[in-house]
């Protein structure tokens, strides 16, 4: 009789613990990044009465005759599927799409979590603003003039310093690709005004010095009298300044050169030589670049006394080829595309994560760098985290090893900037669950009782 009070015991204790757990997803169901629990059971050891017998040649086979003592709680499991995505137009919110975790940190102590709600502290350091702890990733190098980001190296904490300053940087190359108008009109001897001006194609492009100032180099197209397909082009940087830059433009140097070059097209239109003042010509396939420098106004002058000159890269594109290069064809003269990559002084303005987590600080003066990269783990058994509170984990013996590097690699998932991840508790599911729960808490009260009053009737036959 004492078997049953005991085994309604074990299931009361044990659907209390499950309808706990439920109560615990309902709680978060609108908990960013949180990952709902689900509670298994399983039956405890059973009591033989009889054990079995093996057929005999009168009789047959006998089954153990076994009284089961109750159930217990088999497993406690964290659902790791992925919740709905809500967008909050905050770029430092993000979302992991796919598997994975982030990588937190405070002190010595490694976190993880799949709650993207993140921000920048006083110092610039990105953190998660709810409890402090840092957001792991990689910050970018300077390689070469590049900005490098080195995902094979320990991740550390990442640090966006919103203001810094982006020094000026002077221009070092220019392309420039346009098409010329096949039809357009020489200039003849002594020309009028007007013959000039429709005989000429101007065109103008910005450029920057080492102090960051800007400056205009402006290009004239003019056909060769007497050659219709050559034209002769004029550069000249700041012509309306006060100040004579004294521009030149050569193969290779600018010494001994003045600001004109020359170009030579074949019958379809297609780039064949250029040829500088000097009589310098290039006309192997490849692509065309010319020396381009200028004085700059107000600098120190040069280790000889001569005044400052700077010097950048004009690239026209490919010889023999109609692709992003200078053209001459039956249509209006266009400018197509044009690239410098010189710019003023800035500073970080703003910045943006991309799927890769790869943040790009935006500059005040139009450039852009790379900052840094956040980091992702991934775990093989990740039903083996341990909670920690603050919608976060950490390893145990039974997760395995973290891990870590880009997303997108080994299994993991991308990242979304402005996104949240939501709880993936479904109310629904949660609130039949709960109804189920309750009916078994009922009806192992229910055995208790029937118990209690089938002892109470034996005790009343004394009477």
């Amino acid at each position: 009789m004492m078997r049953s009070l005991y085994a309604g015991v074990s299931g009361l204790q044990n659907h209390q613990t499950r309808m706990d757990v439920i109560g615990n997803n309902i709680s978060n169901v609108n908990t960013y990044g949180f990952k709902k629990g689900r509670v298994s059971f399983q039956d405890m050891i059973s009591q033989q009465i009889g054990g079995a017998s093996k057929p005999q040649e009168e009789l047959g086979g006998v089954n153990p005759k076994e009284v089961g003592l109750g159930m217990s709680v088999a497993t406690i499991d964290t659902i790791f599927t992925q919740g709905n995505l809500q967008s909050t137009g905050n770029t430092t919110d993000i979302a992991i799409s796919g598997n994975g975790f982030f990588v937190l940190k405070n002190g010595d102590e490694t976190f993880y979590t799949r709650a993207g709600v993140f921000g920048v502290d006083s110092n610039g350091t990105l953190v998660n603003p709810g409890n402090g702890l840092r957001v792991q990733g990689w910050m970018a190098q300077n390689v070469n003039g590049q900005q490098v980001v080195r995902t094979s190296a320990t991740p550390t904490d990442l640090v966006i310093p919103v203001g810094q300053k982006d020094p000026p940087h002077a221009t070092e190359n220019v392309h420039y690709f346009c098409n010329l108008d096949k039809n357009m009109p020489e200039i003849p001897e002594n020309p009028t005004d007007e013959q000039i001006e429709n005989g000429t194609w101007p065109t103008t492009v910005k450029i920057y010095d080492s102090f960051g100032n800007e400056h205009i180099m402006a290009m004239n197209f003019r056909k060769v009298p007497g050659n219709p397909n050559q034209w002769t082009v004029t550069v000249d940087v700041d012509p309306n300044g006060e100040f004579n830059t004294n521009t030149r433009i050569g193969m290779g140097t600018t010494d001994g050169v003045e600001n004109t070059y020359t170009l030579n097209f074949d019958n379809t239109g297609k780039l064949v030589s250029v040829m500088d003042s000097a009589g310098n010509v290039s006309n192997e396939q490849g692509e065309i670049i010319l020396q381009t420098s200028f004085e700059v106004a107000d600098a120190n002058p040069d280790a000889d006394g001569n005044p400052y000159r700077q010097t950048f890269n004009l690239n026209l594109g490919t010889i023999g080829s109609m692709e992003n290069t200078v053209t001459q064809s039956a249509s209006k003269s266009t400018t197509k595309a044009n690239f410098q990559d010189g710019y003023k002084l800035g500073y970080l303005d703003t910045f943006r994560i991309d799927n890769s987590g790869i943040i790009t600080g935006v500059y005040s003066n139009g450039s852009t760098r790379t900052i840094g990269q956040i980091a992702m783990a991934s775990f093989t058994n990740q039903g083996g985290l341990e909670k920690k509170g603050d919608n976060t984990y950490v390893e145990s013996i039974n997760s395995g090893m973290a891990n870590i590097g880009e997303s997108g690699t080994a299994g993991k998932g991308s990242m979304i900037s402005g996104t949240l991840e939501m709880s993936n508790v479904d109310l629904s599911e949660q609130l039949t669950d709960m109804i189920v729960t309750q009916r078994g808490f009922e009806s192992n009260a229910k055995t208790i009782q029937t118990g209690d009053s089938m002892l109470e009737t034996i005790i009343n036959l004394k009477r």
